[in-house]
C-alpha cells in the first residue's frame, strides 16, 4: 500500500471513529476540526458562479465567519473556490491579506489568528470549500496539510454520494442548510433584480454593498427585503 493510500485509510478510520458510517455535514466539520488540530471548521457548498449555498460549521464562531464572508464576498473560502487551490494564511495579525478588506479585522477581533481553506473539487469541477480556523498563528505542518487535502477529497466524495441518492433537483435530508440564510439571500437577490431591472449577480453585489453600508449582515438585509421592509429603487 502506498503512502497516499495509507493516509486515506488513516483519515477515513479517524472520521469513522468520530462520526460512524453515516456522518452528517455538521458532524464532518467537528471531526475535521478535531483531526486537523483546528479550533473550528466549516464546509460551504457553492454554485458554479461561486455563490454560497448550504453552510455547515463546527461552532458559532465558524458560522459567524462564514456569514461575514458571504456578506462581504471576500475571504479564504471565496478565494479557494475561485482559484481552485488551497488558501493558506498563517498569521492574520502579522500578515493580513490586503484583499480581505473587512474580514481580517473582524476575524482577528473574534480570536481567529490563522485560516486555511481548501476547494472541494473533482478535476476542474468545484462544489464548495472546506475551511479551518485556528485561534493561534502558525502554518500547518506538512503532515496535517497532507491530511487536510485528503479530508477535502473525502468531503467532496461524501457530498456527491449524498446527492446521488436522490432525484435530480432534489436535496437529500443530510444537506439541509445549517446556516439557514442561503435560500433567503437568493430570493432577495431575485427581488432586487426585478426592482432595479438588473441581473441576479449584480443584485447580489448591490445587496452586499447595502449590507456593508448599513453595518448589518447579508442575511438580515435579505430578510428585510423579502418582508418588504426595504425596497431598492433605481
Amino acid at each position: 500500500m502506498s503512502q497516499a493510500q495509507q493516509r486515506w485509510v488513516r483519515m477515513t478510520a479517524a472520521l469513522a471513529a468520530r462520526q460512524g458510517s453515516a456522518p452528517t455535514p455538521a458532524g464532518l466539520c467537528v471531526a475535521f476540526a478535531e483531526t486537523l488540530a483546528a479550533t473550528s471548521a466549516s464546509i460551504v457548498l457553492m454554485a458554479e458562479n461561486g455563490t454560497p449555498g448550504a453552510t455547515y460549521t463546527s461552532s458559532e464562531l465558524a458560522a459567524k465567519l462564514e456569514e461575514l464572508q458571504f456578506t462581504l464576498g471576500v475571504g479564504p473560502g471565496p478565494d479557494a473556490f475561485r482559484r481552485g487551490v488551497p488558501i493558506i494564511e498563517s498569521d492574520l495579525v502579522a500578515r493580513p491579506p490586503p484583499a480581505w478588506i473587512g474580514f481580517n479585522g473582524l476575524a482577528v477581533e473574534d480570536g481567529t489568528r490563522a485560516v486555511f481553506a481548501f476547494p472541494l473539487q473533482v478535476g476542474a469541477a468545484r462544489i464548495g470549500t472546506l475551511t479551518l480556523y485556528r485561534d493561534s498563528p502558525g502554518p500547518l505542518d506538512d503532515d496535517i496539510y497532507a491530511d487536510a487535502l485528503v479530508m477535502a477529497d473525502i468531503a467532496t466524495l461524501a457530498f456527491l454520494a449524498m446527492q446521488a441518492r436522490v432525484p435530480d433537483g432534489a436535496l437529500p435530508d443530510e444537506l439541509s442548510d445549517d446556516g439557514g440564510y442561503g435560500a433567503e439571500i437568493h430570493q432577495a437577490s431575485g427581488m432586487v433584480s426585478v426592482q432595479l431591472d438588473i441581473n441576479v449577480g449584480e443584485a447580489l453585489l448591490r445587496l452586499r454593498a447595502r449590507a456593508v453600508a448599513d453595518s448589518t449582515s447579508l442575511a438580515q438585509l435579505a430578510a428585510a427585503v423579502i418582508s418588504r421592509e426595504i425596497r431598492f429603487h433605481k
